[in-house]
């Protein structure tokens, strides 16, 4: 039966749901940039022509991150839950446990990104820092992620607006937060109101993400050329 909830009631809704969208997005994107810059780089490195290549290294690497990039995440959830989100958190339903598919499933889909920002970092600086006698860690640390910085900081906005997505699936399976909001009284309750407004919701949070990423990129890259 349609139902028509009160725009009080609707506002009332939507803050509480906001706010764990809002923690599950930055907590999972948080993880994911510690742990798929780092992939991304190693990808990068260990590739042929690379500064320590390692090829199979990087074809295991390559496999693993094109299958977990390749796997719906819904699907993903419904795996992790009982093997991993369980055991480590405790439980398989809430906030909290909606992080850890998040997060897993951001880290290859973030370690791809990154490493094509790597690969646009021209030659030509890196094998001058090679000939100067500088450690691959020196020269992965200033080179190689200094000089992509702007794409990395865009990578990292690109997976946060991912995420937001991917939180609204997790909402189908307990994750709470605006997806279950729009499942669960906007869509099982046919209420139009509550699933429109969180529909626009999802979207300005999106939309306001990927602003501030852009803005911080264009900052650093020109505090970049400045400094150079």
């Amino acid at each position: 039966m349609k139902q028509t909830t009160p725009w009080s009631d609707v506002f009332d809704l939507l803050h509480p749901a906001l706010g764990q969208t809002l923690y599950m997005v930055g907590v999972a994107t948080l993880f994911a940039t510690a742990l798929g810059i780092p992939l991304g780089v190693l990808l990068h490195v260990s590739a042929p022509g690379g500064l320590r290549p390692v090829p199979v290294l990087h074809r295991i690497l390559g496999t693993v991150v094109d299958f977990g990039r390749s796997l719906p995440f819904i699907v993903l959830i419904v795996l992790l839950q009982q093997v991993v989100t369980r055991p480590l958190i405790g439980t398989s339903i809430g906030p909290t446990a909606a992080i850890v598919p998040l997060a897993i499933g951001a880290v290859p889909f973030l370690g791809r990104l990154v490493q094509s920002a790597l690969r646009e970092v021209d030659a030509n600086v890196v094998e001058a820092a090679v000939t100067t006698g500088a450690t691959r860690a020196r020269i992965v640390r200033s080179v190689l992620l200094g000089e992509s910085a702007p794409a990395l900081v865009s990578a990292v906005g690109v997976t946060a607006v991912t995420l937001v997505g991917f939180s609204a699936m997790a909402g189908v399976v307990g994750g709470e937060g605006l997806g279950d909001l729009a499942i669960r009284y906007g869509y099982q309750r046919y209420d139009d109101r509550v699933l429109w407004s969180t529909v626009i919701v999802l979207g300005a949070l999106a939309m306001i993400i990927q602003l501030l990423f852009d803005v911080t990129s264009r900052l650093i890259d020109r505090r970049r050329r400045v400094t150079a």
